[in-house]
C-alpha cells in the first residue's frame, strides 16, 4: 500500500497535523509496521509538492509548530483513480524455498528437511496469527486472514513438493 494514498485517504475525513495523520494510520494499517514521523512529513512534503494536499494552518505548539493539511480535489480525484485499479496479483514463480529446495537436492543435502522445518516455521506464523485474529477487531481479523490464506497456500505447496520431491530429485540430477 502506497503511503501517500493512505494519508490521503485519511485526510478525505477532514483536516489533520502531521502527528495525527501517523496516529491514524498505525491505528488502521501499521499494526505490524508504524510509520516513522519523517515517513509522513516527507510524504506530506512530496503530496503538497504534487498539489494533492494544502496547508490549512500553522499551531504553535511547546515544539515545532503544527502544520495542518487538507486534501485538495485534485487529491481526492488521485485517491479515487488509485482505489480503482486495480492490485497486480503476485504471481510467485520464482521464490527462494524453491531456490532452497533445488539448491539442497543439487547439493545432496536433506531436501525433506528444509521442507519440514519451513513448515514448522508457516505453522507457528499461523498459530500467532490465529491467536491475534481472536483477540483483535474486525479489521485485525481481516487483515489475519489475508496473512492466513497466503500461508495456507505456501503449506499447500509444500506438501505437494513433498509428495513430488523423488521426482524432483530425479529431474535435478539430470
Amino acid at each position: 500500500m502506497g503511503i501517500g494514498h493512505a494519508l490521503l485517504g485519511l485526510l478525505e475525513a477532514g483536516p489533520r497535523h502531521g502527528y495525527e495523520l501517523k496516529r491514524a494510520y498505525d491505528e488502521r494499517f501499521g499494526h505490524d509496521r508504524p510509520l516513522h514521523y519523517g515517513q509522513v512529513y516527507a510524504t506530506l512534503a512530496r503530496l503538497l509538492r504534487n498539489g494533492l494536499v494544502t496547508e490549512t494552518g500553522v499551531e504553535p505548539g511547546g515544539g515545532p509548530e503544527r502544520k495542518s493539511y487538507a486534501i485538495t480535489d485534485a487529491g481526492v480525484t488521485d485517491v479515487e483513480q488509485w482505489l480503482l485499479t486495480p492490485e497486480k496479483p503476485e504471481v510467485y514463480l520464482q521464490n527462494t524455498l524453491y531456490t532452497k529446495i533445488v539448491l539442497a537436492l543439487l547439493s545432496g543435502r536433506d531436501a525433506a528437511s528444509v521442507l519440514d522445518t519451513q513448515r514448522s516455521a508457516h505453522l507457528e506464523v499461523m498459530r500467532e496469527l490465529t491467536r491475534r485474529k481472536s483477540g483483535g477487531d474486525l479489521a485485525d481479523a481481516l487483515i489475519c486472514d489475508h496473512a492466513l490464506f497466503h500461508l495456507e497456500a505456501d503449506l499447500r505447496w509444500l506438501e505437494l513438493t513433498a509428495a513430488r520431491l523423488d521426482e524432483l530429485a530425479r529431474q535435478v540430477a539430470e
